[in-house]
């Protein structure tokens, strides 16, 4: 291993321990880290104008002369003004710099710079003001811009750079060898880490991000190979083939789909290998997952397992226990209900019956997982909506059993290949098409003045026999003009909705009257559901036919979706009306998306490319490291490129300790430091 580029950050000239500990603030502990603090943005001195060209009140690029240098004045509060006269040859302009000596003191008279600031004053006496500078010798023209902190700045940071890519230099290391580079036509490491930082022009600079962008993808997937290789231990629940799924099907009061067969076709081959299973179940909104879920839950009750299905909330863990029931219980398979709220005398007699092996489907949501739930034999662990629980609470319900099988269900459809990304440590199931019969739900969006005739739509619905939701934001009243469901309910009992049978429903009610008021509305006692997103997941009442949802702007594409994956499961034509007043060009672009399309998958493609992957996938929540460089939303290409890269590298040297790989192994095992062993 290169000694100095991977030694302490201090080894660098004029960083001692006050510069170190700023640099760790920024995640930079040696002189490589600091060559993957990768530039936010460039500014490029070679496009400078002339002062007379400058825009007033604008940024700027100038090429300046340094005629004279005034002594620093300090006025009220401590703040230090620092001012020099300089010139292009033709015309003159102030250069003022606030609160910073040392960048003033580096400023010299006679010198020539190339200086980029917002230029103030009039046409006749102009100003740039605390202008970002480079000698107008020095070589390269183009200057990174870097996320600072405290006490560094971007000139320190630009030295200190220097310095650390001249011990690469000395110390050369390449991730990727001659053969690979030359396959996927990609530039050396050393000429991408120059040229990302100090390009000599913006093709060297996107030659370079080309590079890095796929050593980033090329090593997320990497290391998730190597954490789902390390996983694959034995298991004590290797189930029997022989057990056919047709004494399931026969249950069915309906066909299941080719997405649905052949993903429960999937899943029975794993249950029967002697590694456990660890795949994702994905599929959009009323795909029917939990059918597939059921199959699994019958083809391990079977062979003599326990199945546990975790979800996030009682009224989701309460429609799968219903389901699960309906289906399992004629063939002799006994399922119960586990959850938080139930009494403690009602919790021990349940706990006392799944140890004992009385129950071969159990049900539930975090009370799953407590300390003094035990299980007879639990080889099969379903957990729901996998995005809701953090590491911690899945690995906990694993942990019951004995290296069981796990299956993760996701109702937030994703490319196959963006999928890899976020969960490459599992296998994947995708269910691409609804079951038949269902029909395409018809999504407007409207302006708040078209209230009056939304709701005389709802009321002609409701003289159908038909049911609703309306959904709002907030629950309380605020200072922001979002509507409030407590009062929103109130107002329309009495308004547009009166004389029809309504009920409120948000999170902070207790579990027995949300259950209670749940119960209602699938028994078609309450007419429309006034409610926040508390009905985002799971929530199955095949009679809704419409649905409102009131400052739409508030909501990403993909809760949107899912809303509005609450209606349409029943026979009746469904309808989702989207009210705001929102005029944006963001909200705009939203809007037309989800009206035109009931594709969840093509949604959330649309969703990832406006909000990014940070907000989009919540990456902390699944210990990845972060995506400096690619952009998993538009380096589609790359991302395959790099997908073949490391399936080729690693049926070719399983664990990448051949002397060409070490390099990059190791540097995966930087990323993955947590997750992969050497």
């Amino acid at each position: 291993m290169p000694q100095n580029l991977f030694g302490s950050i201090e080894k660098l000239k004029g960083v001692g321990a006050a510069r170190g500990e700023k640099y760790r603030k920024l995640g930079i502990t040696s002189p490589f880290e600091l060559i993957y603090h990768i530039p936010r943005a460039y500014l490029d001195f070679g496009s400078y104008v002339p002062i007379a060209q400058a825009v007033i009140n604008d940024h700027n690029f100038l090429k300046l002369t340094v005629l004279q240098k005034m002594r620093p004045t300090r006025i009220r509060g401590g703040l230090v003004i620092c001012k020099a006269l300089a010139t292009d040859g033709t015309d003159d302009i102030l250069i003022v710099i606030y609160n910073n000596v040392y960048s003033f003191n580096a400023i010299k008279e006679n010198e020539t710079y190339y200086m980029y600031g917002k230029v103030t004053g009039t046409f006749l006496r102009k100003e740039i003001s605390a202008p970002s500078y480079i000698k107008a010798e020095e070589n390269v023209a183009i200057q990174p811009v870097y996320h600072l902190t405290q006490g560094l700045s971007v000139n320190m940071i630009r030295t200190n750079m220097r310095q650390a890519l001249d011990i690469m230099r000395s110390e050369p290391f390449e991730t990727l060898s001659e053969a690979v580079r030359s396959e996927y036509g990609l530039c050396p490491l050393m000429y991408a880490l120059e040229n990302i930082h100090f390009p000599e022009t913006p093709e060297a600079a996107e030659i370079a991000r080309e590079r890095l962008a796929f050593d980033e993808l090329l090593k997320l997937q990497l290391g998730m190979s190597l954490i789902k290789s390390r996983s694959r231990e034995k298991t004590a629940f290797r189930m029997d083939s022989s057990i056919g799924i047709e004494g399931f099907t026969s249950l069915l009061p309906f066909e299941l789909t080719d997405d649905q067969r052949k993903a429960v076709d999937e899943i029975i081959a794993d249950l029967c290998r002697s590694v456990p299973m660890n795949r994702l179940l994905q599929g959009d909104v009323g795909s029917g997952k939990t059918a597939v879920a059921a199959a699994a839950c019958w083809f391990a009750a079977k062979n003599g397992i326990q199945s546990a299905l975790m979800a996030p909330t009682e009224i989701l863990a309460a429609q799968h226990f219903n389901t699960l029931s309906t289906l399992l219980e004629p063939s002799g398979i006994r399922v119960c209900l586990l959850t938080g709220s139930m009494t403690a005398k009602k919790k021990a007699e349940l706990h006392s019956a799944i140890a004992g092996g009385e129950y071969d489907v159990i049900v539930g949501t975090h009370a799953m997982i407590q300390k003094d739930v035990e299980y007879a034999h639990l080889g099969l662990v379903i957990t729901d909506e996998q995005h809701r629980f953090g590491v911690a609470q899945r690995a906990a319900l694993a942990e019951k059993g004995d290296s069981p099988h796990r299956l993760v269900m996701s109702a937030t459809p994703i490319p196959r290949t963006l999928a890899f990304i976020i969960y490459g440590d599992l296998d994947i199931s995708v269910i691409s098409h609804l079951p038949k019969g269902r029909k395409p739900i018809k999504t407007y969006a409207v302006t708040s003045k078209m209230r009056p005739r939304v709701f005389n739509f709802v009321r002609e619905h409701l003289k159908n026999g038909l049911q609703a939701y309306v959904v709002c934001p907030m629950i309380e009243d605020s200072d922001s003009d979002l509507l409030a469901v407590k009062s929103y309910a109130k107002k329309a009992a009495e308004g547009d909705l009166k004389g029809c049978t309504t009920a409120l429903l948000h999170g902070r009610m207790k579990t027995a009257e949300k259950e209670k008021i749940m119960k209602k509305f699938r028994d078609g006692e309450i007419q429309v559901l006034i409610c926040t997103t508390v009905v985002e997941v799971g929530v199955d009442v095949p009679n809704a036919a419409v649905m409102v949802i009131e400052n739409a702007e508030r909501f990403g594409l993909s809760q949107l979706h899912q809303l509005r994956g609450r209606i349409g499961r029943g026979s009746a034509e469904s309808s989702c009306i989207l009210i705001t007043d929102n005029t944006s060009e963001d909200c705009i672009t939203r809007m037309k998306i989800i009206s035109s399309s009931t594709d969840g998958f093509e949604i959330s493609r649309e969703d990832l490319r406006l909000r990014g992957p940070g907000d989009f996938f919540g990456s902390a929540q699944h210990g990845l490291p972060p995506l400096k460089i690619a952009d998993i939303a538009c380096n589609m290409e790359l991302m395959n490129m790099a997908q073949e890269c490391a399936r080729k590298l690693l049926e070719a040297d399983p664990e990448l300790k051949a002397p060409e790989n070490r390099a990059l192994r190791m540097d995966t095992m930087r990323l993955f430091s947590r997750e992969i062993t050497v």
